[in-house]
């Protein structure tokens, strides 16, 4: 059983609530105040025990400031994608770094880009993800695309498009738009051994499938060294 736990991007509570249900103390991070009002509601739903184990702190990962370290920090849901800037990139792994005990483990995943499917989506048109019947009748498409594409800076503008049909067939849509950085492979491990961490494991898939050229995803399981951290970049 790992000891205590960070989770970097939070959001609901998706995963920290199962990891907490599990047994594990867990402190969840957040910007997004919506995000952790949400998973605030969820801990009214599960018992005393489960509730004591899990810490919510509303604050950024590029500032992250906690005052304690941790065994494991976890990043999923691509929330490093989310980093658009280098130097921003560096320090937060340096503040992830400062806040693990010796011989801690950091633990994310990031899309493997597929060039092809991203110049297919840079001209706006909206590819369907998903579809869902809710628990109270109403039906659910989540569709995204790519609105503009900024590839000497490395990011894209994406938009999240749900499509809410009420029985009555009255159809609302909501958009989430923000920009989303893709990394490559030897980026990624260039960044971390900046940042003071060893790559242990490197997987293509949560199935723990090798990294290669049909991998979905790419998911670094790493180790933090004893040296220092390094400098941020300059502007």
């Amino acid at each position: 059983m790992p000891g205590q736990v960070l989770e970097v991007g939070c959001g609901t509570g998706s995963i920290l609530l199962p990891i907490a249900e599990a047994g594990v103390t867990i402190t969840g991070l957040d910007l997004s105040e919506a995000m952790l009002n949400r998973c605030r509601e969820k801990l009214h739903l599960v018992s005393p025990e489960v509730r004591d184990r899990v810490t919510l702190v509303k604050q950024s990962m590029v500032d992250l400031d906690l005052k304690s370290t941790f065994d494991i920090v976890i990043a999923p849901f691509r929330v490093f994608q989310h980093l658009i800037e280098v130097k921003d990139q560096i320090e937060c792994l340096n503040r992830i770094h400062d806040h693990l005990s010796p011989g801690g483990r950091l633990v994310f995943d990031l899309v493997a880009v597929d060039m092809k499917k991203m110049s297919e989506l840079s001209d706006g048109k909206e590819e369907v993800l998903s579809k869902t019947s809710l628990a109270d009748g109403r039906k659910l498409t989540y569709s995204g695309c790519i609105a503009a594409a900024h590839p000497s800076n490395q990011y894209n503008d994406v938009e999240l498009i749900y499509y809410v049909t009420d029985k009555e067939g009255t159809t609302e849509r909501f958009v989430d738009a923000f920009p989303w950085r893709y990394y490559f492979r030897y980026e990624v491990e260039h960044l971390l051994a900046r940042c003071g961490f060893r790559i242990i494991d490197q997987y293509g898939d949560f199935d723990l499938s090798p990294l290669d050229d049909s991998s979905a995803e790419m998911i670094f399981v790493t180790e933090k060294l004893q040296f220092g951290r390094s400098s941020p970049l300059e502007a």
